[in-house]
């Protein structure tokens, strides 16, 4: 499959960072591009940092003007793509959402948000309500997308239930950078941690995982994130197939054999071998 990527460095200008990422789209698809993926609340500034209720005008419903937007250029251009919105469910009621356009334009499916951090910099617990759809790949023209966004790529369970339920492949629309405070040993030990878990989730599913991260510092009052790019695709044994940098943005079409995961999970049988009648504990908190 010829996979496209768009790491990005977004602006206050919500149309202007929709036109870049249509013109993106646009070359892609030109390149051969089947399946595109986008970085998580890619049409504006990763509003998060603070907390402020009038950002919650930014929501849209789903369907809605985005998915329009992007389904139009899906239909356009025969791909399929993921897109990473904020959803207006209800009143008072919204969630950080990512929705799959199919190759004619339609939704094929969307997943809200599970894990949702609380941290400096990280306020998602003010806007985000914890996704309620579960852990189900989204059926599609290209395969079964086991979508999943940003802090969810921590999360082992995660990947692993996406996997039972028979995910070809695992995406993670991602935006996640630096505390500019840290020194930058501890920067790049959290960069590279945050690589490292999601190759691991390649490796024990014996899927390819494809995560795409904003790009570029975004300011807000007293607060700062240089987001940390190294948007990249590895392979079903944690292989890197493609790797960004850390600081430009990036429009790519990566090839990945799909048919590889069967082989690798030939020699690594780890469905086979997983003990279920053991595991009961895993839904526990903490054991005390």
């Amino acid at each position: 499959m010829k996979i496209g990527i768009i790491q990005q460095h977004n602006s206050a200008d919500r149309e202007d960072n929709k036109a870049r990422l249509a013109k993106k789209i646009t070359a892609l698809a030109k390149q051969g591009a089947e399946l595109i993926v986008l970085q998580e609340l890619h049409n504006g500034l990763y509003f998060c940092q603070k907390e402020d209720v009038h950002v919650f005008d930014q929501a849209e419903t789903i369907p809605g003007p985005s998915t329009e937007f992007f389904g139009n250029l899906a239909k356009q251009y025969g791909v399929v793509i993921v897109t990473s919105l904020f959803e207006r469910r209800a009143t008072g009621l919204y969630h950080n959402t990512a929705v799959v356009l199919e190759k004619d334009g339609t939704i094929a499916g969307k997943y809200r948000k599970m894990h949702i951090p609380d941290d400096p910099g990280y306020y998602e617990k003010f806007y985000f309500t914890p996704g309620d759809l579960g852990f189900h790949p989204i059926q599609t023209s290209v395969g079964k997308l086991g979508v999943l966004v940003c802090w969810d790529q921590w999360y082992p369970e995660a990947a692993r239930l996406m996997a039972l339920a028979g995910a070809e492949l695992l995406i993670y629309p991602t935006a996640i950078g630096y505390d500019p405070n840290d020194t930058k040993e501890e920067q790049e030990r959290q960069r590279m941690a945050w690589q490292t878990v999601q190759r691991g989730h390649a490796v024990a599913n014996g899927l390819p995982v494809v995560t795409v991260n904003r790009v570029g510092s975004e300011y807000s009052e007293n607060s700062e994130i240089p987001f940390w790019g190294t948007s990249f695709i590895a392979g079903p044994q944690g292989e890197l197939l493609y790797e960004a940098p850390t600081d430009q943005e990036v429009t790519t079409v990566v090839e990945v054999d799909m048919q590889r995961s069967e082989q690798v999970r030939r020699w690594w049988p780890f469905l086979r071998d997983r003990r279920t009648d053991a595991y009961g504990d895993i839904t526990q908190r903490y054991l005390e």
